[in-house]
């Protein structure tokens, strides 16, 4: 596996042909997930080809959004199916990056330990420091992709969406959770006012 041009390639396609108007779901928060992912996985204790394929499904996860902006996922596994064995990847490698992938769309619904990584590492924001930040920059796309006019409406959705998600690794668990449950605790609070 040719991990460092595997990684090289996504990255170039994601500086290269993502909107402008992708504020949350930019390179930087593909980059966020890949930390996320190698952080969670060393806890978690995964060998090292797994580490390998969680990093990789993270780097082409959100690919999809070169061609749309909605159910982006399947695009994503569909290039890394197409690029990957050039690159080394055996068939039955290229086929567990491309399940890790289809696994990152909401709702989140994981099959296996792999799974749950990359879940967990696609949504470590939410039980972290700078969750209002990154929570501004998901405002500011759906906003331009007319999935919300107001704070408002997008604090709602904000409300439902973490009710419903819930980390699935004993590592996200401890580390996250505690943060994440005092983030809905405060958005809760600005829904009241």
């Amino acid at each position: 596996m040719d991990f460092k041009r595997a990684k090289q390639y996504a990255l170039n396609r994601l500086y290269n042909e993502l909107s402008p108007d992708l504020y949350y779901h930019h390179v930087s928060h593909t980059l966020d997930v890949c930390k996320a992912i190698t952080e969670i996985a060393k806890e978690e204790g995964v060998s090292e080809e797994e580490l390998i394929l969680l990093r990789t499904a993270g780097y082409f996860h959100d690919l999809g959004f070169v061609k749309q902006y909605l159910n982006n996922e399947p695009i994503a596994a569909k290039i890394a199916k197409e690029k990957l064995p050039e690159l080394g990847y055996s068939e039955r490698q290229i086929e567990i990056i491309e399940q890790l992938i289809l696994a990152t769309k909401v709702p989140q619904e994981p099959n296996n330990h792999l799974e749950k990584i990359i879940c967990d590492a696609d949504l470590d924001y939410l039980g972290r420091d700078d969750f209002y930040e990154i929570s501004q920059s998901l405002l500011k796309e759906w906003q331009a992709y007319g999935l919300v006019e107001s704070e408002e409406e997008f604090n709602y959705k904000q409300v439902s969406f973490f009710e419903a998600h819930h980390f699935f690794t004993e590592t996200a668990i401890k580390n996250r959770k505690p943060l994440k449950d005092m983030h809905l605790a405060e958005l809760k609070k600005t829904l009241i006012q």
